[in-house]
């Protein structure tokens, strides 16, 4: 273990390492001696590995250093690949950037972020992951009906009003015209996953499941942003909860900073659109852009690295087609 104040010829060699990385102390004195540029290198090191940052030069940090290219690397790698996806999209226009692994979402404009808010993503499960795409956001509905997807209208609701005709009282059940259909009119136990000809539908309401607004951009997914009335998933440090799409923790907030340079007053023009208790939309001139990505491993506003959780297993994936493509060019060359 190395720290301020020894000297050890091993120090010029933890210093010359630390350099070659990008981690330089140019030494007070000898560069044997453990000083204070040093320390401070060493605890730059270990905050950007996710290490303590004690500026101690323990077993720990050692041990990465002297492992050469790890998961760092790896994800770092495929940010990159990530990255060059994005070609094609002005990323210093105004837009909505929704990393999923950092379960946050952020709007950028020239660059800068003016507005950032948690948000719940799909669980990680085969039919819930969030995909990754890019599109336009063009209108917010205040007052939202939630119209259930199907896919949870029949694996999870027609179970059970097969055994309880009166089981989710919340929710309407509707036709293909959109007519409320009496339940005592139903026999529900006729129908499969597959015959079930109707749709479920919850009223505006303050339990709504889409809560107050929902922010929509078209996709073949049928994935948007929304708000909830589950708030305490919030607090929780991972958040992939939802079936697919986005909770979103500052919804209001987030209408009131989508809203603005559109009209005079975003917050009486979004408080208006409530109060009449109907489902309103309101469009956004020009749509906004909206980026769904997967970033692993971002720099920060300060240009560190930043590592979040693989949550859905994607990396790994990505990283296995570079080493395929880069074999595959090498062979190519010989």
């Amino acid at each position: 273990m190395w720290r301020e104040g020894i000297d050890d010829p091993a120090v010029a060699a933890l210093r010359r390492r630390l350099e070659a990385i990008g981690f330089a102390a140019p030494p007070l004195g000898h560069a044997q001696s453990f000083d204070a540029p040093l320390a401070r290198a060493v605890a730059a090191y270990q905050q950007a590995a996710g290490l303590p940052a004690d500026g101690i030069a323990g077993a720990r940090t050692v041990a990465r250093l002297n492992r050469g290219a790890g998961p760092e690397t790896a994800a770092i790698l495929v940010a990159l690949e990530r990255m060059r996806w994005m070609r094609g999209h002005d990323l210093n226009a105004r837009h909505v950037w929704v990393n999923l692994p950092e379960f946050n979402a952020r709007i950028h404009e020239n660059g800068q972020e003016v507005f950032q808010t948690r948000v719940v993503i799909g669980k990680a499960a085969a039919d819930f992951e969030t995909p990754e795409f890019s599109e336009a956001m063009q209108y917010m509905v205040v007052n939202p009906r939630w119209n259930v997807p199907r896919s949870i209208t029949v694996r999870e609701y027609l179970p059970r009003l097969q055994a309880n005709r009166h089981a989710v009282g919340h929710l309407d059940v509707v036709d293909g015209a959109g007519n409320v259909i009496p339940r005592d009119r139903i026999d529900f136990r006729q129908y499969s996953a597959k015959s079930f000809p109707y749709r479920m539908r919850q009223k505006p309401s303050d339990d709504n499941a889409l809560g107050q607004v929902k922010f929509m951009f078209p996709n073949p997914w049928n994935i948007y942003l929304h708000d909830t009335p589950t708030k305490h998933l919030f607090n929780q440090s991972s958040r992939a909860y939802s079936h697919g799409c986005i909770r979103v923790g500052r919804p209001v907030d987030l209408a009131h900073e989508l809203l603005k340079g559109q009209v005079e007053s975003p917050q009486a023009v979004f408080a208006k659109a409530l109060q009449s208790g109907r489902e309103t939309y309101l469009n956004l001139r020009p749509p906004m852009p909206v980026h769904l990505v997967y970033f692993t491993a971002f720099p920060d506003e300060t240009g560190q690295i930043r590592r979040y959780p693989d949550i859905y297993g994607r990396d790994a994936r990505i990283h296995a087609a570079l080493a395929r493509t880069a074999l595959e060019s090498g062979a190519a060359d010989e």
